[in-house]
């Protein structure tokens, strides 16, 4: 009996040293994956990039970014979903794989609510609406009206899900149509744009700042509550008869489902106190955003109440889902 009971404390020994919980007081003792959905140089990577540096130097581990584009983001979420709930692999995540394919897709290959812990919201990017600067359309009116004189005429570049949700959330309050056209991506939805491929779009403010400061494309409204701060000459949508029309990206950190909680906390308070911190809301204001934070709980609730909405704006605009 006794010889059973000590193989039974050492199958449990055993058992309670593998799990994650065990390794939640040192960690991290090695180093940590941190997956994001978009190619380098995006807005979701380039944020990744500096909370992965910030994490290394606090934890003293390396924080190393892994990119795995396509598919809708579906990649990226379904190979965290499935990982190991450790704490050893983490996603920055955009709304397009948490909210948007939830509303777009009958079934998906990943569950963004029960197959992930939240654990810190980032920042929020408002979208602008755009033309080719060489546009005959000189303001966001003018846009519509010719879209009202020739309904689906007119084409826009989508670069993500969530672009293609927001614009036909601004056709739907205007009664007007347009056609979309998919890209792999906003920076090639937003190169042919500037190139005059197709006649308007929207994006996230850092997608376009640069091409509109370079005379490539004319900024035509803020999908904003108030216009932004790099852009003080270009009107809200709300201001140009859009009233309450407004559309956000934004970014939050996620492990897997059942990571343990000391885990999640300890990565969570690093992330808000780095983003709240100078350096951290410096590198969000670079970016065109502003940092959105808060507990665990209210980003938890925030994406639920997100996807509600999203799936509303997909029903009214009658947005096929797949």
């Amino acid at each position: 009996m006794k010889r059973r009971a000590l193989c039974g404390a050492l199958v449990m020994g055993a058992v309670a040293l593998a799990s994650p919980l065990a390794g939640a007081a040192g960690y991290p003792e090695r180093p940590v994956k941190v997956i994001v959905s978009l190619p380098p140089g995006s807005g979701a990577d380039t944020t990744a990039r500096f909370l992965a540096q910030h994490l290394t130097q606090q934890l003293g581990q390396p924080f190393v970014v892994e990119n795995k584009p396509g598919a809708n983001s579906f990649i990226a979420a379904r190979a965290v979903a499935e990982a190991v709930p450790d704490g050893y692999t983490m996603f920055v995540a955009s709304n397009t794989p948490m909210v948007t394919n939830a509303a777009i897709f009958k079934k998906l290959p990943y569950d963004p609510i029960h197959d992930f812990t939240p654990v810190a919201s980032i920042g929020r990017f408002p979208m602008i609406v755009v033309v080719p600067a060489n546009s005959p359309y000189k303001t966001l009116p003018a846009l519509v009206a010719a879209m009202k004189e020739a309904p689906a005429k007119l084409n826009f570049a989508s670069g993500t899900p969530s672009y293609q949700i927001a614009m036909e959330q601004l056709h739907e309050m205007n009664g007007v149509k347009g056609t979309v056209v998919n890209y792999k991506g906003t920076g090639p939805a937003i190169t042919d744009l500037a190139a005059g491929v197709c006649d308007y779009s929207i994006a996230e403010v850092s997608s376009v700042l640069p091409l509109i400061q370079g005379g490539k494309l004319r900024a035509l409204a803020v999908a904003d509550s108030q216009r932004h701060r790099d852009l003080p000459d270009v009107p809200t949508a709300a201001e140009v008869g859009n009233k309450g029309y407004e559309a956000y990206a934004w970014t939050g950190v996620y492990f897997p489902a059942k990571v343990p909680k000391e885990i999640a906390q300890r990565v969570g308070d690093i992330v808000r106190t780095t983003l709240n911190g100078p350096e951290g809301t410096a590198f969000i204001t670079k970016m065109g955003g502003t940092v959105f934070t808060g507990t665990a709980q209210q980003f938890a609730d925030f994406q639920y109440a997100e996807i509600e909405k999203t799936r509303r704006i997909v029903k009214v605009a009658n947005i096929p889902v797949e």
